[in-house]
């Protein structure tokens, strides 16, 4: 794995421990990615949900974001992600929340002044597949939409065949592309919503 642009351009960073289920996204998927959120990312706020290693959140310090919060509860895959943000040096701009995303986000979104201008939400394949919608917009996707800026992205990537909600929360679909075996949905949020 690596960056694929920006400042950091071809630099390496630590993959997933062997057994994780973390996923990373394959090196076209964020290459077709960041070409549709590039022009949100100068000066950005990030957040990157089961954020694993930090390949999101990285490349986006990588291509101008100011800052990015991650996200992730595997404690052996929070300690490749310490060390790839060491070894880019970027450990000043970013904060890393420890523990399920489900449960926590909530409370670390209202415990900061966080406007995420993007936000990442990678959570594994097996997981959303037993998601209930009406309760991932209650515990992730309603607190995301208290703290996206007006005109700011959310990036959801699924298993093929999933179907994401048109609008979830103060959320609604702007675009949607398949990749394989999963699909990536943007949402932006809707600025008549509370």
């Amino acid at each position: 794995m690596q960056i694929l642009a920006g400042l950091f351009r071809g630099r390496r960073l630590l993959s997933p421990p062997e057994g994780s289920d973390t996923r990373p996204m394959t090196g076209a998927v964020k290459k077709s990615l960041f070409g549709m959120i590039g022009p949100l990312l100068e000066g950005a706020t990030v957040l990157d949900l089961y954020c694993g290693t930090g390949t999101l959140g990285l490349e986006a310090l990588s291509q101008g974001a100011k800052r990015c919060f991650f996200a992730e509860r595997d404690r052996r895959v929070l300690v490749n992600l310490r060390q790839n943000i060491e070894m880019l040096a970027v450990a000043q701009r970013c904060v890393i929340w420890g523990g399920d995303i489900e449960t926590g986000l909530a409370g670390w979104l209202d415990s900061t002044d966080l406007r995420a201008d993007v936000v990442f939400v990678d959570p594994p394949f097996a997981s959303v597949r037993q998601w209930s919608w009406a309760g991932v917009e209650s515990d992730i996707f309603a607190p995301l939409g208290r703290h996206v800026t007006d005109g700011g992205v959310v990036a959801l990537r699924l298993p093929q065949g999933t179907q994401a909600p048109q609008r979830i929360a103060a959320l609604s679909q702007w675009k949607a592309r398949d990749y394989g075996d999963m699909s990536v949905v943007l949402l932006t949020h809707d600025k008549e919503s509370p």
